[in-house]
């Protein structure tokens, strides 16, 4: 059962904004103690859920560029290279909303362990996008291996179509999925941090973690 669970969670987790949506969550937001987890703690309430939508951008990465988003997050910072030569369209989507400050205060609303954790939806439930969506196909020979980021979508939606939701691999269950999301990158810094969010414990019904994590901010660095 709980296997099914996993091939299910980025499957059935939307990309973009849809009808009839859950209420919101309480949310949190300003660091205040250490944690149990060695993340800092986060007041409920203090961040509200919130609706985004922005134009659809044309802007694509520069293959001969090296893109580098930097995530801060309450558990601490990590990094993720942006794929600009296979993914030119998705990493162009993902830099326009991390320039626009789209990500600042979101949640990581999502963590089933050994497998992803997903953030990027502002309202906090699985269930929001920036408005638009973008798709562009991944690679036939794509393994979602750990550290391997990539883009959530729902079970409706083409391969490769995404909003703003990404997803972190984190553990080995997800090299069973076949190759429908959109490639984003890698995580080439802070791969403890990422081990960290990936092992805070969740309610196994919703895998929405026990403990809020908090994306600060997330900026798109190019050289």
């Amino acid at each position: 059962m709980r296997r099914a669970a996993l091939l299910a969670a980025v499957a059935a987790i939307a990309g973009c904004g849809g009808k009839d949506k859950p209420a919101p969550p309480e949310v949190t937001a300003a660091p205040t103690e250490q944690s149990v987890t060695g993340c800092r703690a986060v007041d409920a309430g203090a961040v509200k859920p919130r609706t985004t939508t922005l134009p659809k951008p044309t802007a694509e990465l520069d293959p001969a560029k090296t893109y580098v988003a930097t995530l801060e997050t309450n558990c601490g910072t990590f990094e993720i290279t942006l794929d600009a030569r296979r993914a030119p369209v998705t990493g162009g989507s993902f830099k326009y909303l991390a320039d626009h400050k789209f990500y600042d205060d979101t949640l990581i609303h999502r963590i089933v362990p050994e497998f992803v954790f997903q953030g990027g939806d502002p309202e906090g439930t699985g269930e929001g996008g920036p408005g638009y969506s973008v798709v562009e196909k991944p690679p036939r020979s794509l393994k979602y291996a750990k550290g391997v980021v990539a883009m959530a979508k729902t079970a409706q939606e083409p391969p490769g179509t995404s909003g703003s939701q990404f997803f972190v691999v984190t553990g080995d269950d997800a090299l069973t999925l076949a190759p429908d999301y959109a490639l984003l990158g890698k995580v080439t810094g802070g791969e403890g941090i990422v081990q960290r969010i990936g092992e805070i414990i969740t309610d196994p019904r919703t895998d929405r973690p026990d403990e809020p994590v908090l994306v600060k901010s997330v900026r798109v660095n190019a050289k």
